[in-house]
């Protein structure tokens, strides 16, 4: 048995004596599925990934489990450094849930140094999935100081507002968020996502409504 297998084998061990049945039943009924799922709370998984060095290898291994728990751990453990844009695009094939999306856009892929980049690619693709992490990610850079240049921004809230009132549940939440960090974001560019918002009304679409007064409140904010 190598140390890799090893480790794997006492995070299971760890995973298993903090499990909720209850928790993972709901989650299977929330559409929220895995190969395995222990049901362990999110800050225990935090507290057991930080028993371990970052390690490529180990996080590549946690990820190729299909264990909720593991493939959490993998996001919080693998190093930027040695996550290349390629092997990126693959661990986004495997997600299949939004939890998941969710977890590994905020731990790993937007501390990623291309991120700003590779995330605008990904809210343009075709697979559902790939565009809610690209949304995800956008959303955790800009609050964290990202600027893109003015035609960049323009181009994002063309996007994010053809997604926002779109029928796919995942790209059109994650939509959302975006276009309300960029409305925060000062008064000239609420002015801005506002009025491309405004230009849409005539399309009669059901949520520009619900998204108008949802980007004219984190304005406010």
């Amino acid at each position: 048995m190598t140390n890799i297998d090893e480790t794997i084998k006492d995070i299971k061990t760890q995973c298993r004596l903090a499990m909720n049945g209850a928790v993972s039943a709901a989650m299977r009924e929330r559409g929220i599925v895995y190969k395995l799922n222990f049901g362990v709370e999110y800050p225990r998984i935090k507290a057991i990934a930080r028993q371990y060095e970052p390690d490529h290898d180990l996080a590549s291994a946690l990820w190729k489990s299909g264990i909720r728990e593991l493939q959490i751990m993998a996001g919080l453990m693998q190093p930027v450094e040695t996550m290349l844009p390629e092997i990126a695009s693959i661990w986004i094939d495997d997600i299949t849930n939004c939890e998941l999306a969710e977890m590994t856009s905020m731990n790993l892929f937007c501390r990623l140094p291309y991120a700003p980049v590779e995330a605008l690619r990904w809210v343009a693709a075709d697979d559902e999935m790939r565009q809610y992490c690209g949304y995800l990610t956008i959303t955790r850079l800009l609050g964290r100081g990202t600027q893109y240049n003015e035609r960049a921004v323009h181009e994002l809230i063309d996007q994010a507002i053809s997604a926002a009132l779109g029928e796919a549940v995942w790209p059109r939440q994650g939509a959302v968020g975006v276009l309300k960090e960029l409305a925060a974001q000062s008064p000239e560019q609420s002015r801005a996502v506002m009025s491309a918002v405004n230009a849409y009304a005539a399309h009669g679409k059901p949520l520009w409504e619900e998204l108008r007064t949802q980007l004219r409140y984190a304005a406010a904010q």
